[in-house]
């Protein structure tokens, strides 16, 4: 008999949800601040801080503000230097592929949804064949605001013509929580990813320690 599913779209968010890219950000940050007579990060550290993005990183890295005049230029170093070394560590997380070959199985959709430009988002979904079924990524460039903002959410579910409240949106970061409760989905917090802790605020959201946990929030 065939299962009637209510989630019709999962949307994901990229690095800390899909992907675990922090191995690439660890080594392109690090290249950097060697290469500018600066001390190595811990690889924990950088890796905690890889969903809050480049400029995050860059502050960390080089112990500055953002109104620091020489902010841009090194954040720019660090984007050029990942550009080199995006798909060269990064895998995805451990259990993943069944989750997409269960929403495969089930005529379930999934997509993307990230805050990392499309420059570099395309690479590394374009990377990995599991991915080859999404049938959307929403990156910054097609929208005006990005997480926690709803936008990306309610685009992709209006590209796909899907209501936002048969949508499951996951991600590894409380901006995404925020932006998939704001669009009027349920959502999901991925404890294994960067940014989720047993101090984060996940907003009464379902959390889980692995993938395959996915499936059975959505069963």
């Amino acid at each position: 008999m065939q299962e009637n599913y209510k989630t019709k779209l999962v949307l994901f968010d990229l690095d800390g949800t899909l992907v675990d890219t922090a191995p690439d950000f660890i080594l392109s940050l690090n290249n950097i601040l060697h290469r500018n007579n600066k001390e190595p990060l811990d690889s924990s550290i950088i890796r905690n801080h890889v969903s809050d993005g480049s400029a995050k990183l860059t502050e960390i890295g080089f112990k500055l503000t953002s109104d620091h005049p020489f902010f841009n230029k090194y954040r720019q170093e660090l984007l050029d230097e990942y550009e080199k070394n995006i798909t060269t560590s990064s895998t995805l997380f451990e259990g993943i592929d069944f989750v997409l070959e269960f929403l495969n199985s089930k005529k379930i959709l999934f997509g993307i949804v990230t805050n990392k430009p499309f420059k570099y988002a395309k690479p590394v979904v374009e990377h990995f064949r599991e991915l080859d079924n999404s049938k959307i990524l929403v990156c910054p460039d097609d929208i005006i605001n990005i997480k926690p903002d709803p936008e990306g959410v309610l685009y992709a579910c209006a590209e796909l013509d899907i209501d936002p409240s048969e949508t499951i949106y996951i991600g590894d970061h409380p901006k995404d929580l925020q932006a998939g409760l704001s669009a009027g989905s349920k959502v999901i917090g991925c404890k294994y990813g960067y940014s989720i802790n047993e101090d984060t605020d996940t907003y009464g959201a379902n959390l889980i320690d692995k993938p395959q946990e996915i499936i059975s929030l959505i069963k």
